[in-house]
């Protein structure tokens, strides 16, 4: 009867999927690679710095305003003005209140506000290329702290500059420029305008996206990556990222319509839309990471060092009654010995008689 345990097992209902569908593998295949590297802590630290580092810009924006504010009287005046008219009573006041006190402390809130966003920002680059390079699973020498932190600055402004050009990007798709085109090219009537409107600007969003992405994921690991792979991961990113703006706007549209809303409304969207944002980069890059390509270029760790330990045995003397064998065994030789040494001298004295 065979044996039913020697035959091997057959593949579950996912293998047979993921042999069939390459695309379907692939995904898995980040995602364990996700789960393997920790995506969620890292993007849980890069969310931290996120938040952390909102509390500064707003100080930097407060002081900005007080330096203009400051410099143009006409347009304090015009301000205070409008507030006067717009916000009567003791909730006027107090944001009149505000507007002096940001006019009349801008050098200490800037300088506070900037040494501020300086430490959270190096903190969030760090954590961003530390979480980048994990999902590439690629080795990471050592440098110096010196260093690693002013690599972490240069790549901080670099992405400052990246965030400005695709934010520049963005904005030729807003509003009021399609609606400058629309009338400079005299298509207001023309029917179905509106629709291709809206087409281009979430085409020309999705663009500017998948341009700060494929930078993010190419150029922010600490280790050299394949720029093919980050444009694809970039776009994957790009097109998840404005599905996610406009369920957020729908969300923040219904959540600030209560008293609830408004107070905790804004700062839950914005921890959520860190997490979720950190998240789908760190998923896009380990799906770059995970593809054939990659896979084949993949750094492969050395075996540990073998070790050799040499195996001594002591036999020691045979035992009581080891001894008593031995005893036994060489009287029964001699006796046997001695019979055969007789049986030769008895034939050889019949051999001479005769």
């Amino acid at each position: 009867m065979a044996d039913d345990s020697t035959e091997p097992s057959k593949p579950g209902f996912l293998e047979r999927q993921r042999a069939a569908h390459p695309a379907l593998d692939h995904l898995v295949r980040a995602g364990l690679r996700y789960q393997e590297q920790k995506g969620d802590y890292y993007a849980a630290g890069i969310t931290y710095f996120s938040v952390l580092s909102l509390i500064p810009i707003l100080m930097l924006s407060f002081s900005i305003a007080g330096f203009v504010l400051a410099g143009r009287p006409e347009t304090l005046e015009q301000l205070q003005t409008a507030i006067a008219q717009n916000i009567p009573g003791e909730l006027g006041a107090t944001v009149q209140g505000l507007v002096d006190s940001a006019i009349a402390s801008r050098s200490a809130v800037g300088t506070l506000g900037l040494l501020t966003a300086a430490y959270a920002g190096i903190g969030w680059i760090t954590n961003l290329r530390d979480a980048l390079t994990a999902m590439w699973d690629h080795p990471h020498g050592k440098t110096g702290f010196v260093r690693t932190k002013v690599n972490d600055v240069l790549t901080l402004l670099g992405l400052g500059l990246a965030i400005v050009a695709s934010l520049a990007l963005s904005a030729a798709s807003s509003g009021p420029v399609m609606d400058f085109f629309v009338g400079l090219l005299r298509l207001e009537n023309v029917p179905g305008v509106g629709v291709a409107l809206t087409a281009a600007t979430i085409a020309i969003s999705v663009c500017a996206t998948w341009v700060l992405f494929t930078w993010v994921i190419a150029r922010l690991p600490r280790e050299p990556v394949t720029f093919r792979s980050a444009m694809r991961a970039g776009l994957l990113a790009a097109v998840a990222f404005e599905l996610f703006k406009q369920v957020g706007s729908i969300y923040l549209s219904r959540v600030t319509s209560g008293p609830a809303g408004v107070a905790f409304g804004p700062i839950l969207g914005v921890l959520v839309f860190a997490n979720l944002t950190a998240r789908m980069v760190l998923f896009a890059t380990a799906w770059a990471a995970s593809s054939k390509e990659n896979l084949v270029m993949a750094h492969v760790p050395p075996p540990e060092l073998a070790r050799i330990t040499p195996r001594v045995e002591v036999h020691e003397g045979p035992g009581l009654r080891g001894g008593l064998a031995l005893v036994g065994a060489g009287a029964l030789g001699g006796v046997l010995l001695s019979e055969r040494s007789r049986a030769i001298r008895r034939a050889a004295r019949s051999r001479f008689r005769r």
